[in-house]
């Protein structure tokens, strides 16, 4: 570079530093710019050597992201601070960690570690690196919420930036902002951050698409200024007699969102009718909030038609990101529907700028949704037992969830996300009350917890100390809280009930002269093709390893000569995870609907599905049952063309499977018979009872009972005890 240019280039961050100071959204006071300044140069002087893939000075990265921080998400001193030095330490091992620490404080420096915490997490990485990547990544939201803002404000940069990349690298980085970083800044409440995100997502990831959309918006541009203005003649005069300090804008839907209306409605750009709003922000007092937002909306609805299911209240009720306003859809000029937003100013203000204008806010410390989002996530983090593709799913579900509010009997307002069942509102109130849950009743009447809640439910949740969370319940929870809640639960359990089947094992293995001893133990694992020892233990404790079982593993052990040859031929195996904590699933069987039938299938090539892969189940014309994974490329084609085709399948563990059986018994009627038989089943560990029905002839009576068991080992000791009641004559299996 000639001097001449270095000149400008310096003359052009000059201008870049400057304008950050000018274009803060908070006031900033002479030690605020002094901060900024000292950061800056210290930016300037890390960064001296270093250029960007485009060939400008790297500098302008860090101003850049500074500036978005400053002026579009409204952070302070601080943050622009850190935002500048975001990549100092990582990039030059001249500053450290103490240095930053030092020169500008606890604060920046912890979240300036925070970011390069984040920033040297695999680069590389598949999906399920990159999920682990994401965890981590949410872990440091303990630390500052503000670390992912900064990552968030580096990550719209580096989008705006990409031109001079590969297209491979381009679609790799789209691809994970799409995954992980819009939904992250709908839920910190970045709207117009998460639509940038949302649109250069799909501009580098379906670059045809992207550019037809954009050129159709430009085209209808001046159409949809006219329509507004039609739209604002005819309210505007209603609005000034009332005396109403107010604005109304236009605002047109992000091109992703447009996208997405398309592929969801299978209609084409024309056919989208609301892609734009319009937009009403009025000035107010907090007081008169409310009210004017009311009288707005009378008098739009006075002028216009409003469609009324579509009427959004989130003033009465904010959303959990803290997002107020309220939305109607209005029959509006040419017979066109239109979506309204009345909002105040400090309402928009926290819509536009999220995070920073919710705590300018706020009143006092009081405790409001976003910090107990972030509270219920560090939760969610420091109890899962999921791993991280799992995680990921599930917290992603609860990022775009769509709400829903219900009620407890008392009164008090609970937000859900939409599709949830009585067992995430039980969990949601406390876990212990989500352990106990026995039953749940909804606006009054008794509901099966698998009920999915509507906003306006009464809940009331039964609850029994007797009760213990099953693996049905996984099936109705659908929140990340309640769902690892479950799972722990179950793999405690299933623990006791290993631990029981380590003593059963030691008694039948005595019996057969064997020692339980570690090298017994690694024998059986090997010869009934498990994991780990605890796999083991709890298949004897749930009777899935009867006696017949553990005769044949010691006939085949006694037969020494064998034993001695095969022992010279080959060294024993010895399985590598067998002293693991952690009891295993073996997904060997393959069941369908919700009665868990066994049938015959085949596996389809399109996709080659495994074992424990999630699936699906097509019947085909000529070829039985084909089973797809339900990522696979023709699924979604599948689904839609020949929903009445498909059926539901899952991958099960052979051993959990549990089967209905009936048993018929007869005897002579005494008081209290029917109390001491349903005493015994429910003492049973694992047996479930589905229905049970008496009727008694001249002091004789007759029973069925339904129940659910893993085995016949358990119902024929489920039997024998039945046997042993005083008055029972015969027990039979139907």
């Amino acid at each position: 570079m000639t001097e001449v240019d270095i000149e400008k280039e310096n003359a052009a961050i000059a201008k870049a530093y400057k304008e950050l100071l000018k274009v803060s959204y908070q006031t900033l006071t002479v030690d605020d710019k002094k901060l900024i300044r000292q950061a800056f140069d210290v930016a300037v002087d890390a960064h001296k050597n270093q250029r960007r893939k485009s060939g400008e000075a790297y500098i302008f990265h860090p101003i850049a992201v500074a500036k978005i921080v400053a002026q579009e998400i409204g952070l302070d001193a601080t943050c622009i601070a850190a935002a500048l030095l975001h990549d100092v330490v990582e990039d030059n091992p001249d500053y450290t960690h103490e240095f930053i620490e030092k020169k500008f404080g606890k604060t920046v420096s912890r979240i300036v570690d925070g970011l390069t915490k984040i920033s040297s997490l695999s680069k590389e990485a598949d999906v399920s690196t990159q999920a682990e990547n994401f965890r981590k990544m949410l872990l440091t939201l303990n630390d500052d919420v503000r670390v992912i803002i900064i990552k968030i404000a580096d990550r719209l940069h580096n989008m705006q930036t990409m031109d001079s990349m590969r297209p491979d690298k381009q679609e790799k980085i789209a691809s994970e902002t799409l995954y992980i970083y819009a939904p992250l800044a709908h839920r910190i409440g970045l709207y117009n951050i998460k639509s940038d995100l949302e649109d250069l997502g799909l501009k580098y990831t379906e670059p045809e698409v992207y550019k037809d959309i954009h050129n159709k918006i430009k085209e209808s541009k001046e159409e949809q200024d006219a329509y507004i203005q039609a739209f604002s003649k005819v309210i505007v005069d209603s609005l000034d007699k009332e005396g109403l300090n107010y604005d109304i804008k236009g605002r047109p839907k992000s091109i992703y969102s447009i996208r997405r209306k398309m592929l969801k409605q299978g209609v084409s750009f024309d056919e989208v009718y609301d892609k734009f709003a319009v937009r009403i922000i009025y000035k107010s007092d907090f007081a008169n909030e409310k009210f004017l937002a009311w009288k707005i909306y009378s008098i739009v609805t006075d002028h216009f038609i409003p469609n009324p299911i579509r009427l959004r209240d989130w003033i009465s009720s904010p959303k959990s990101t803290g997002y107020e306003a309220l939305h109607i859809t209005v029959m509006g000029p040419k017979g066109r529907w239109v979506e309204v937003q009345i909002r105040s100013e400090r309402m928009n203000e926290i819509a536009e700028k999220g995070y920073a204008a919710h705590y300018k806010y706020k009143e006092g410390n009081a405790e409001d949704a976003l910090d107990t989002w972030i509270d219920k996530l560090q939760e969610a983090l420091e109890s899962n037992e999921t791993n991280a593709v799992d995680f990921v799913e599930q917290f992603k579900l609860n990022l775009y969830s769509k709400e829903i509010y219900v009620f407890s009997p008392k009164g008090d307002l609970k937000s859900l996300p939409k599709g949830a069942t009585p067992l995430d509102f039980a969990f949601s109130i406390h876990t212990e009350i989500g352990m106990k849950t026995r039953g749940a009743k909804v606006n009054g009447k008794l509901v099966p917890l698998s009920h999915e809640l509507q906003s306006g439910d009464q809940v009331e949740i039964l609850t029994s100390e007797n009760i213990k969370p099953n693996s049905n319940w996984l099936d109705y929870a659908t929140t990340a809280r309640a769902r690892s809640k479950i799972k722990s639960s179950l793999k405690d359990e299933k623990k006791e009930v290993a631990e029981e089947g380590k003593e059963i094992l030691r008694r039948k293995l005595k019996q057969l002269k064997i020692t339980l001893d570690e090298k017994s133990i690694n024998e059986m694992v090997v010869f009934f093709k498990l994991k780990t020892s605890l796999d083991l233990f709890f298949r004897v404790g749930i009777g899935s390893i009867d006696n017949p079982m553990l005769k044949d593993f010691a006939s085949s052990r006694s037969n020494a000569f064998m034993s001695y040859i095969k022992s010279k031929i080959r060294k024993p195996t010895v399985v590598q995870n067998i002293d693991k904590d952690e009891i295993t699933a073996k997904y060997d069987m393959l069941v369908f609907g919700k009665e868990e039938e066994k049938l015959d299938y085949k596996l389809s090539a399109c996709c080659n599905p495994i074992s424990g892969d999630e699936v699906f189940g097509f019947l085909t014309i000529n070829e039985g049952i084909k089973i797809h994974k339900k990522n696979c490329p023709n699924a979604l084609s599948l689904q839609s063309n020949y929903a009445y085709r498909i059926m539901q399948a899952k991958w099960i563990d052979s051993s959990q499977q549990e089967f209905a059986a009936q048993i018929t018994l007869s005897g002579i009627d005494n008081m209290g018979l029917v109390n001491t038989i349903t005493k015994v089943i429910s003492s049973n560990m694992h047996v479930n009872m589905k229905s049970i029905s008496f009727q008694s002839d001249d002091g004789v009576f007759s029973g069925k009972i339904n129940v659910v068991v893993k085995n016949n080992t358990m119902l024929n000791k489920l039997m024998d005890n039945l046997k042993k009641i005083n008055g029972i004559d015969k027990v039979t299996r139907v």
